[in-house]
């Protein structure tokens, strides 16, 4: 471990290093069965959306990177696909990225997304669930939102969290626990 840190020192990663490992990062640490970290954001349709208004349904919060980039659009679009299936069981489908509104607008009229995209643009409820840390990508270590979703049911308690989300086969995993109501 020391002669990790050693190596990230020399780099100037130090910091994001000890994200990576542990560090004080406390929203890493919700839990399923944890209650849900309330947030009031607001989305392309012109709405804030809140948690609280949403007790007694089944919540699905979707963390993703950033609009119409190839794996986002896919995500997207898969709930899209899915979406009278999800509607159908009563659950809320509810995307989050830190674009702007502006951003989120032209994604969801473009790819037709009948759900509502929040922004975040400050990272605080992609933090607060787990979805901002450390990433890397070609080698570089940075902070990014990392593809989540959580799955809150109608008791606001987190019932499922999708770390690191391989978008093949993910809304059909998602719609499994709500039709199964874990």
């Amino acid at each position: 471990m020391i002669r990790l840190f050693m190596v990230l020192a020399g780099l100037g990663l130090v910091g994001l290093g000890v994200l990576a490992f542990g560090g004080d990062d406390v929203a890493a640490k919700l839990k399923e069965g944890d209650p849900a970290p309330a947030f009031a954001l607001p989305a392309q349709d012109g709405k804030t959306y809140r948690l609280a208004d949403l007790k007694g349904k089944w919540v699905v919060l979707y963390f993703y990177p950033k609009d119409d980039t190839p794996g986002c659009t896919k995500e997207g679009c898969d709930f899209r696909d899915q979406y009278a299936r999800v509607k159908k069981t009563g659950a809320v489908i509810l995307g989050v990225s830190k674009d702007s509104l502006e951003s989120h607008r032209k994604f969801a009229e473009k790819f037709s997304f009948p759900f509502p995209l929040l922004a975040d643009e400050d990272v605080k409820v992609c933090t607060a669930y787990g979805a901002f840390g450390p990433k890397t990508l070609y080698g570089r270590i940075f902070k990014g939102i990392i593809r989540t979703t959580v799955v809150i049911g109608p008791d606001g308690k987190v019932r499922k969290i999708f770390s690191k989300v391989r978008v093949d086969g993910h809304v059909e995993e998602v719609l499994q626990v709500i039709e199964k109501g874990v």
